[in-house]
């Protein structure tokens, strides 16, 4: 009763032998129009994928199964109607679609690789033993792991690309002008806010005209683990969407979902819009290989399940065409079998990762992937300046200065789209991309849809096509609702797919306190929580004019040489601040140098000001300011200070930050985020393993959200605050 695997398996046979077959459905289309052999060859990677799943089971304790694609075989027909060359993001359960695009590349080995993945071998040609995933670098499909729609983001973000490229005759594109995006998913996940919010995105984009070329797969299986999905809910939902063409088919009967398939690509690659291809699915065996289905399912549901199996399908539709006979499809089932258990049986034995440098070994991508760019000539830059020419002559403002970068980087490197909410014709909320727009073009610098999920999606999707993205989240609190596109998605390509694939961007966050208590919590967030603990991301922090513009082109440079991840937080309260001290003073103002003028900024280098030896104070963005407006009455209190602005917040650079330590007696960390999972806990671990413990002791914000007014700055590190705690750490309170 409960080894499903072996009543299914045993129940093709026996039907197969007794001519006991399922009815086609009511859209089951003529055969005639395909060739045979490409109906074998779908049935085979159909018997392929079946008896990997049999075998997985089988196997327990050696493999590390966790989703089988029992009920999907159907999609091997999206490979066969699909160029290699059109990019897919896969569900799940689409192993016979893997199966298949690997068959039609050629000098593959789709069983072999994966068997190898559902062991955890280090010989995983994708993602070293790091997961099982479904993902070919050689056939176009990046790596997913067990994705709720977190994958449709950058799907819509890759189509998006591809039209962008053709217009912009990008040099570094990957996908050809006309190739199609692919974007498989669940009943169950098409619920979930972000596939709604990436195939609104879709629609949008498409409505206005512009070219999204896209195939959205929902496989509709009618359950997500143990919650059915209402009868006619996805059609409902989706069939009348505005920009979005919708197509149904039976995934259970390989012709038809051939029709189908071949329908919706069409479609796509010669309208360049998007389609959502309902495919009609079951699901056999239950969710996952620990799963019960008999726990909260009728057996009779089951039972009907099984008699529906698309490999019965399957074998109907060839007998009655008359391509293979019974004997012959049994033969071929048989045959797989014996295939399978021998090629698998050897991906038993092959090594695993040995230890915890391997394993973390792809974490970054591989540095150097591209040559430097180089600058531009005087000419072109005059031409870009032109009208800016009295203002680059003044010192410049936090804001300004960024401004003035990202002209020069964007001139520099034509694979940089900037985008956002009002980045373009507005210049972004606070100035910071203002006039970019006319400078580029609508091309290279343009508005988005209000959603951050869409936003960093699209990031990722582009990277995916040659281009650097430096997408704009409008303020920290913004990202909360999308931050699994970075934690989930950008940050573990890398990882899962052994170096193979990398998402060069620079994501750039308005954020942290002191805006005088404007907005509240929603514009004032002091919390990098989130992202300082994800592995393989870079998070930069500058302080002002001075620095900001050589640390962003430092960080353009690890996205386009290294592929980095880079999120750049740029202090709201600091944009526009001319002075440090006293009113008329332009003490935080800067001189913007061309790129070929400035000084080069390293990643991981803090910037040291002073030479004291009494304390040093470690700090950021407002923080540093905050400690510099300190400075002076310290020194009038006798104490000599060495502060220090970190600037690049994750990874710490460790040997850095403790050589600028080193000369002075105290150190004061002062840290604008919260005291509970803030940056200060991890430098006060750092110290105190260096030995400095007893010598360190940090002042943070309090653990409370940023109130409205006034009331903000209570719960803040201050300037008199920061001298009380230092005289405290000197023992001179």
């Amino acid at each position: 009763m409960f080894d499903r695997a072996k009543i299914i398996d045993d129940s093709f046979a026996r039907r197969l032998r007794d001519g006991i077959f399922p009815q086609p459905g009511p859209h089951s289309k003529n055969a005639a129009e395909f060739a045979a052999h490409r109906l074998v060859d779908i049935f085979d990677s159909q018997i392929m994928s079946r008896h990997l799943d049999f075998w997985a089971r089988q196997s327990k304790g050696k493999t590390f199964y966790s989703i089988g694609s029992s009920g999907h075989e159907g999609v091997a027909a999206m490979a066969a109607a699909s160029r290699q060359s059109d990019m897919a993001f896969l569900h799940y359960r689409d192993g016979a679609f893997l199966i298949q695009r690997k068959k039609q590349q050629g000098g593959l080995t789709p069983l072999h690789d994966m068997a190898l993945s559902f062991t955890a071998s280090a010989d995983d040609p994708i993602s070293g033993g790091r997961h099982k995933v479904l993902g070919c670098a050689k056939t176009f499909v990046p790596p997913q792991t067990s994705t709720i729609a977190s994958h449709l983001p950058k799907a819509v973000g890759a189509a998006h690309a591809i039209g962008r490229a053709k217009r912009q005759a990008l040099a570094d594109a990957i996908l050809p002008d006309d190739a199609v995006i692919l974007c498989s998913f669940g009943d169950a996940s098409a619920n979930h806010s972000t596939a709604q919010g990436a195939i609104n995105a879709a629609a949008w984009t498409a409505y206005q005209g512009l070219p999204m070329p896209i195939v959205f797969l929902c496989e509709d299986n009618g359950i997500g683990i143990s919650v059915r999905t209402p009868g006619g809910w996805i059609e409902a939902n989706f069939s009348q969407r505005a920009g979005l063409h919708y197509i149904a088919c039976d995934g259970l009967d390989m012709v038809d979902a051939l029709s189908g398939c071949s329908e919706a690509v069409a479609w796509a690659r010669q309208k360049r819009q998007p389609v959502f291809l309902h495919m009609r699915t079951i699901r056999l065996m239950g969710h996952a290989g620990a799963d019960v289905e008999a726990g909260y399912a009728d057996m009779a549901e089951i039972e009907a399940a099984e008699a529906q199996d698309p490999l019965l399908h399957s074998a109907r539709i060839l007998l009655e065409r008359q391509i293979l006979g019974a004997d012959e499809i049994a033969a071929r089932y048989e045959t797989m079998r014996a295939r399978v258990q021998r090629v698998a049986g050897k991906a038993l034995n092959r090594p695993k990762l040995p230890d915890a440098d391997t394993v973390m070994a792809t974490i970054e991508p591989k540095q150097k992937t591209k040559t430097s760019s180089s600058l531009p000539g005087d000419a072109a830059r005059q031409k870009i300046f032109a009208k800016d020419q009295r203002n680059l002559s003044k010192p410049a403002t936090l804001a300004k200065a960024l401004n003035f970068a990202l002209a020069d980087l964007m001139l520099q490197y034509p694979q940089i789209s900037v985008f956002g909410e009002d980045v373009g014709r507005k210049g972004g909320v606070y100035g910071v991309t203002q006039g970019l727009q006319n400078k580029f073009g609508a091309a290279r610098i343009f508005d988005t849809l209000l959603d951050e999920q869409t936003i960093l999606g699209t990031a990722i999707g582009m990277a995916h096509n040659g281009f650097v993205p430096i997408p704009e989240i409008q303020f920290l609190a913004y990202l909360h609702n999308a931050e699994d596109q970075l934690r989930g998605e950008a940050a573990t390509l890398s990882f899962f797919s052994a170096q193979q694939y990398q998402n060069p961007m620079v994501v750039r966050i308005a954020g942290l306190p002191y805006q005088k208590g404007f907005g509240g919590h929603f514009h004032n967030d002091n919390s990098l929580a989130v992202l300082t603990d994800i592995p393989g991301i870079i998070v930069a922090c500058p302080s002002g004019a001075a620095d900001a513009p050589g640390m962003l082109r430092e960080c353009v440079r690890l996205a386009h040489e290294d592929g980095r991840v880079v999120v750049f937080v740029e202090p709201i309260a600091l944009y526009h601040t001319a002075d440090l001290e006293a009113a008329g003073d332009e003490g935080w103002l800067a001189d913007y140098a061309a790129p070929d003028e400035a000084q080069q900024i390293r990643f991981g280098a803090p910037h040291l000001h002073g030479d004291g030896t009494d304390l040093c104070i470690l700090s950021y963005g407002n923080g540093y300011y905050l400690s510099r407006q300190a400075e002076t009455a310290l020194r009038k209190a006798g104490i000599t200070t060495r502060i220090v602005d970190l600037r690049w917040l994750h990874p710490l650079s460790e040997e850095a930050i403790l050589e600028a330590a080193a000369p002075c007696e105290r150190i004061l960390i002062v840290d604008e985020c919260r005291r509970s999972g803030s940056l200060s806990e991890k430098l006060m671990t750092m110290l105190a393993e260096a030995g400095r413990g007893d010598a360190s002791s940090r002042l943070t914000a309090e653990d409370c959200f940023i109130a409205l007014g006034p009331a903000a700055e209570v719960t803040l590190p201050s300037k008199d605050s920061i001298i009380a705690a230092a005289g405290k750490a000197v023992g001179r309170t």
